[in-house]
Parts: C-alpha cells; sequence; structure tokens
C-alpha cells in the first residue's frame, strides 16, 4: 500500500475517532465523516438548515446477488478510504405499485406510475440510512425503522420515511433500512436448502432485518447514539417484522423498545409457504432438469415478472415463516412461555385503516394509475373539480349510508387491523407484560373529496411521526388551511415517541391527560386549528 495513503487514511482515522460521537468531522463543505466497523462515512452536514447531519446509502450487508441470493445475508466487506454516504441506495428490487420507488431510482415521483406492476428497484439493496441532529450530545436513543409494503414494496428513500425532522425533535437517532422483497425475501422452496439453519428458514428479508440491527448495535455509538437503547418501530408489514422480532431468539440484545403501528403477530405456516414456492419455481423456471440452477442464474426482474404472473391467480407470496428457528413456529405459545423480548411496546392504529384498501372490495373507480396521477397532481390549496364519485364507486355511494364506503371500510379496519392488535397486545397482556400503550389515531382533515375517500386511512399517521408533509404519497392532503392543526397534533406525537424511546412510557406534559396501559388508549386528532389527545379505551371483546 503506497505510503501516503496509509498516512492519510491512518489520520483521518484518528481525527474521526476523536471526533465521530462528539462533534462535526467535517471533511470538505458540507460533509460528516464517521468511523464505522466497515470503514469511514462521509454524510451530509445540514446544520444551518434542518439542524441535522445524515448519511445515506450505507451497506450493511453484501449485495444478495449470485451465489448469495436465497441465502442469509453477509456482513458487509470493510472498505478502503472514505466512502461517500450522501445518496439513497437502491430500494430492493419489487413489483410496482403505489408505494415503490421510481423506476429511474429510489426516488418519489409521477413517474412511479410508469413502474405499476413492473419491475422496479435492484437486487444489490441492502443499505440504510442514519440521521442525527447536528449537536455534540452522546448517547442518544436510537430509533430504527423499518418500512411498510406488504414485505412486497416500499423502500427507505420515500420522503415519508425522511428521518431528519424525527431525529431532531425527538432528539435521537433515526436509522432507515432497506430489506429484500417479495419472493427474493421470502422462499421456502426445498431444493434452495443448504444445511444452515437460518438459510433454510426461507425468512431472507426477516434476516436482513436483524443484520442490520447488528450494524446498528456495532456502530451506534459512531453516530453518537447509545447502542443499550434501540427502539425498533416499524408501520403495516414494519410492524409485523416488528412483532416478528420481539419473538425471534436472534435479536437478543438487539431491540430494547418497540414501535409497532398498524400490524401485528402474523406469520405464514410453512406448508403453505413451501406450496406457493413451488408452484412459483414451476412458473419463473419451467420445464427444467435443474429448478434451482435456473432461479439462481435468473435476472431478478425475471423473477419479479413470475411473481406478478403468480400473483394473478394465487396472490402474493407468503411472508414472515414460522420455520422454528428463524421465528417460534407458534407466536402464541412463545409468548405464553415467555419466550419474548420483554420490552416495552408503544402500539396503534388509524381509525379508518381500510379505506386504503378499497381494490380489495372493488370500491375503488380508478386504476392505480389514474389514482396515482390525480393524487400527485392534485393542489390542496385550490378546489378541484374531484369528486367521490370519481373515486368510489355507486355500490358504496352515499358514503354515509348504512352499507356505505365508511361502512364497507370499517369492516375491512376492524376484520384485518383491530383483529390483529388485539391478538397481539392481548398475547403480551396474558403472559403479564407491564409496559404496553396504544394510540388511535383520528385526523381526517383533508380537502374535499379526500376526506370522505380516505380520511383516517392507513399510514396516514407517518407523514405526522416523522414530521413529512412536503413531499410523497399522502401529500395531497396537506393544506394551509390544516396546517395549524396538524403541526401541533405533529408536535404531540413526536413528543410521545421521543418520551417512549427514553423512558419506556410516551407520557409528556403537552398532553394534558395520563396515557394510561392497554386496552386503554390515547386518541389523537386535530381540526384544522387545534389538535387534541384525549384518553380512549379498545373494545376487547
Amino acid at each position: 500500500m503506497h505510503r501516503r495513503f496509509v498516512i492519510t487514511l491512518l489520520t483521518a482515522v484518528l481525527l474521526t475517532g476523536m471526533l465521530s460521537a462528539v462533534t462535526p468531522a467535517h471533511a470538505g463543505h458540507g460533509t460528516v465523516v464517521r468511523h464505522t466497523s466497515l470503514g469511514l462515512v462521509k454524510g451530509i452536514d445540514e446544520d444551518r438548515s434542518t439542524g441535522t447531519f445524515s448519511w445515506l446509502g450505507i451497506p450493511y450487508a453484501e449485495p444478495p446477488v449470485g451465489d448469495l441470493r436465497w441465502r442469509a445475508p453477509v456482513t458487509h466487506r470493510p472498505w478502503q478510504g472514505i466512502r461517500d454516504a450522501r445518496r439513497y441506495g437502491q430500494g430492493c428490487i419489487q413489483e410496482g405499485r403505489m408505494f415503490s420507488p421510481s423506476p429511474s431510482g429510489p426516488h418519489y415521483g409521477l413517474d412511479i406510475r410508469d413502474g405499476l406492476d413492473k419491475p422496479v428497484g435492484s437486487e444489490d439493496c441492502l443499505t440504510l440510512n442514519v440521521f442525527r441532529p447536528s449537536t455534540p450530545q452522546r448517547n442518544l436513543p436510537v430509533i430504527v425503522f423499518i418500512h411498510g409494503g406488504s414485505n412486497m414494496v416500499g423502500y427507505s428513500a420515500d420522503p415519508m420515511y425522511d428521518g431528519r425532522a424525527l431525529a431532531r425533535r425527538a432528539n435521537a437517532v433515526v436509522v432507515t433500512v432497506n430489506y429484500r422483497l417479495g419472493v427474493l425475501g421470502w422462499l421456502d422452496l426445498p431444493g434452495l436448502k443448504t444445511g444452515d439453519p437460518h438459510t433454510d428458514s426461507g425468512n431472507f428479508g426477516t434476516l436482513d432485518q436483524i443484520e442490520s440491527l447488528r450494524f446498528v448495535n456495532r456502530n451506534a455509538r459512531a453516530f453518537g447514539g447509545d447502542p443499550s437503547n434501540v427502539t425498533v418501530m416499524g408501520e403495516s408489514a414494519g410492524a409485523v417484522n416488528v412483532w416478528a422480532l420481539m419473538v425471534s431468539p436472534l435479536s437478543k440484545g438487539l431491540i430494547d423498545k418497540a414501535i409497532p403501528l398498524s400490524g401485528g403477530l402474523q406469520f405464514s405456516t410453512p406448508s403453505l409457504a413451501r406450496t406457493y414456492a413451488e408452484a412459483f419455481a414451476d412458473e419463473a423456471a419451467g420445464a427444467t432438469d435443474d429448478v434451482v440452477s435456473r432461479l439462481r442464474s435468473m435476472p431478478a426482474e425475471d423473477l419479479i415478472r413470475a411473481q406478478v404472473r403468480r400473483g394473478e391467480t394465487a396472490g402474493d407470496p407468503p411472508r414472515v415463516i414460522a420455520d422454528g428457528v428463524v421465528l417460534p413456529e407458534d407466536y402464541h405459545a412463545a409468548i405464553a412461555a415467555g419466550e419474548y423480548r420483554d420490552i416495552p411496546v408503544l402500539a396503534g392504529n388509524t381509525l379508518e385503516e381500510g379505506k386504503l384498501f378499497g381494490s380489495a372490495i372493488g370500491a375503488f373507480r380508478p386504476t392505480d394509475y389514474q389514482r396515482f396521477t390525480w393524487q400527485y397532481q392534485f393542489d390542496p390549496d385550490r378546489r378541484a373539480p374531484l369528486k367521490v364519485r370519481d373515486f368510489i364507486v355507486d355500490e358504496y355511494l352515499p358514503a354515509d349510508r348504512p352499507g356505505g364506503w365508511n361502512d364497507a371500510a370499517d369492516g375491512l379496519t376492524d376484520s384485518i387491523f383491530t383483529r390483529l392488535a388485539l391478538d397481539s397486545m392481548g398475547s403480551l397482556q396474558a403472559a403479564g407484560h407491564d409496559g404496553l400503550y396504544y394510540y388511535q389515531f383520528g385526523w381526517d382533515q383533508q380537502p374535499a373529496p379526500f376526506d370522505t375517500v380516505y380520511g383516517a386511512v392507513h399510514a396516514i399517521d407517518l407523514p405526522f411521526v416523522f414530521r413529512t408533509f412536503d413531499e410523497g404519497f399522502f401529500a395531497f392532503s396537506f393544506s394551509r388551511k390544516n396546517e395549524p392543526g396538524r403541526l401541533q397534533l405533529s408536535n404531540l406525537m413526536i413528543a410521545g415517541i421521543g418520551a417512549f424511546v427514553r423512558t419506556g412510557m410516551p407520557q409528556h406534559p403537552a398532553l394534558g391527560a395520563k396515557w394510561e396501559q392497554w386496552p386503554r388508549s390515547m386518541v389523537f386528532d386535530a381540526g384544522n386549528r387545534k389538535a387534541s389527545a384525549r384518553p380512549g379505551e379498545v373494545e376487547t371483546r
């Protein structure tokens, strides 16, 4: 190795070691360098604008390509020199849907609609992003966020998950994570067995999340975080993953608190997973003597196309598999036996979750392409010609009549989300868990017609948790008129998260009421001018 390079590298390491967890280590204009277990990373200094530092696209595992496809993740090899961490990594390859990345990269834009039902993203995708306040503080709590999307779609670069505001306002280190999705994330095909129990589980996406937590455990201090205070937060499928991590024997020592939003304990059986895997293999590889070799050599885009074709008749592949190694075969029995992470839990649901899933009952009139277009182009500060009838079919109108759109969506909310919350929180409570908190989110102040079409819909609480109102899927909801109330509401929610990640309790003075444990709840809502938080109760029978 060249002597000058060695001296330069050693100097950078020494300087970063002294400064990384305490003060900004500047390496040129607008950059911040930190020393991780894998090497130096150069991030973004936004001290004067957002009051944050951020590091984007840090690889935590080797690209799961070639021989590493459908294998447990391998810790990324160390790199030499300073790695540029100022751009998001690619989203994991997936079937394009409403919450997918753009076909041209990991960003949000109108061209997302052009990727609908097509392969988007990359197989080389196992990266994470780190955000923290631009202060000298050490030992900040760490929040690791796992995105949702049915474990089929999604990406950590979604602007809804931008961690800067949450990091600054909760005074925490925020980490957002990519993980394998769909058939590349969960596939229990007998021919893929290697004898390694983790690989043989088929839970590759779950193992990715665990590997990312190991990276956080090893490197929290490099970013000013406390590795002994890590909260795992996720929404929708991300919450399913958080619950899975709570009962996985592999998460020991890696998580200290949990915030699962709009999801619960929901595992697939091995028999269901294997039935799908074998049918998928036939669909993807066709008639061949060596199915596994064919599957391993196929372009990832062709695998996603086969998944789309298979989905037309068999639905999405089973995810989060109760394999008995990575995850227990019976989570109820595991919880009853005390085999789970006994940690504080802050769960939540929106009051109209089901309104995002009108396609499941044929309620949406436009195609996803048209619906995405209308929403993306909608100006929330100008009256628009759009009506509820443009979005909802006549069968469910008027929306407020018995059996109308509101009732139908309530049925979806209760049968899917409320049931999951009752089952998951109830299991922990029955096992003697005494640190369970829950919120319900009721904000529905969108401009017409979206106040009726969506209201307090699934995932609408995320822009309030992250304070990301300016860009993303729900940007059509946020007007100047409703700004005062929603900003107050965001403040209340972030303050609760900040308290929870420090103390294990979400109580804080601004609530003006006591936040009692499950089955009591805190109901968050706001009008256009003012936010409110009031105690509520969940019907557990």
